[in-house]
């Protein structure tokens, strides 16, 4: 149904898009502050990083719950809410005593911060007619990408000039902002979606019954698990086979966040030329190509476009299976969505930790290839299969 809100959906849109890229450049500002956090708390590198893995933990099971919770309440008003509370964790970061402390706002903070991404997706799937909606979910998602960009510098600068507390106090303020402005712009529009009571253990039964979900939910897992298996290890590639140093390979791999605002700039063009079947089947050989040749290339200034090119083949294939999850139940859009963005976190957290012991064995070019030619036919298969994500 259609919400009545005192925002059109297109402004509303553009404000979920806002609260994406606040949750993105908090999602990555830690990385720069890890040794600062380090000699802060007198500790290591590794031990501070549970700030991050705290995070990234309550990012992906809190979407188990804010899909219903959207679908039940009313999504803007989850979101409106979610925004409100990952503000007032991130100024609790600020005022952290200790390293256990700072890694308990850390984790309310992913909490909360998760939910404008998967419910802003299945928002645009209420009020966005489907002719149109890969285009919008392609501008929507460029908010979240480009936070994802600008985090760890915003987290270094602001680190560097007025110290790691005030960073975290000045994204606290940013979100508390943002949800403001959901409020005076979409409260009006915040009526109950369903009555009844909140059952959202039935609503996931009723969703794994379907066949399209269970296959959403396959490729999910596979999408990221075979990409990210193998972008995850090129630094290090680059590291043992150039001895770059990290400024440079941080800024190489920030590539692939080009690639995808690439593709969010060119999207309309794109899926009017390939159509969605070409979508995925381009998306699967460009990523096949490129991770082959980014083992390849002999300077190391020519794994740069590899890795814009590998940004670019990810959404190829990526925000066409975005697409299809706000498809498959259109009355419970919301906890759909959450249990696809689910299942790409997972196969982001299988794909490394196998990825580990492959290359362990075979050594990191054969293992990167591996994932490429994997990824490639995933998008071939794709190709003559969409049609099994019918609702």
């Amino acid at each position: 149904m259609r919400p009545k809100s005192a925002a059109a959906p297109r402004e509303a849109i553009r404000l979920l898009a806002l609260a994406g890229f606040n949750s993105g450049i908090s999602h990555r500002s830690v990385e720069p502050m890890l040794p600062k956090l380090a000699e802060e708390f007198a500790t290591s590198v590794s031990a501070a990083s549970i700030v991050m893995t705290t995070y990234a933990f309550a990012y992906a099971a809190a979407l188990l719950l804010q899909g219903p919770l959207g679908d039940r309440y009313g999504k803007l008003r989850v979101v409106t809410i979610g925004m409100a509370l990952a503000g007032l964790a991130s100024l609790g970061c600020a005022l952290a005593w200790d390293l256990g402390s700072l890694a308990a706002m850390r984790l309310l903070t992913g909490m909360f911060a998760s939910a404008s991404v998967a419910l802003g997706m299945a928002y645009i799937g209420d009020v966005v007619p489907i002719g149109e909606r890969q285009t919008t979910i392609a501008h929507f998602i460029a908010g979240s990408m480009l936070g994802q960009m600008v985090g760890p510098l915003v987290g270094g600068a602001f680190t560097d000039w007025v110290g790691w507390r005030m960073s975290f106090a000045s994204l606290g303020a940013v979100f508390l902002a943002v949800a403001a402005i959901l409020t005076v712009r979409t409260s009006s529009g915040w009526s109950v979606s369903r009555t009844g009571p909140f059952r959202p253990f039935a609503v996931y039964r009723g969703l794994w019954s379907l066949n399209g979900m269970r296959w959403l939910f396959a490729v999910g897992t596979a999408e990221t698990l075979f990409f990210f298996g193998g972008y995850a290890f090129l630094g290090a590639f680059f590291k043992s086979r150039f001895d770059a140093s990290f400024t440079v390979i941080g800024l190489i791999l920030a590539g692939f966040g080009l690639g995808g605002l690439l593709y969010s700039s060119t999207a309309r063009v794109l899926i009017r030329a390939l159509g969605e079947r070409g979508l995925v089947a381009a998306g699967g050989a460009l990523g096949g190509v490129m991770f082959v040749a980014v083992v390849l290339v002999p300077y190391l200034s020519l794994a740069v476009p590899c890795t814009i090119a590998l940004g670019l083949a990810f959404y190829l294939l990526h925000n066409t299976i975005q697409v299809k999850a706000t498809e498959v139940a259109p009355d419970a859009r919301g906890t759909a969505v959450a249990l696809y963005a689910t299942a790409w976190a997972l196969g982001q957290a299988i794909g490394i930790a196998a990825m580990g012991g492959v290359i362990a064995a075979f050594g990191y070019a054969p293992a990167i290839v591996a994932c490429g030619l994997l990824f490639a036919a995933l998008g071939l298969w794709l190709r003559s299969n969409l049609h099994r994500f019918r609702p």
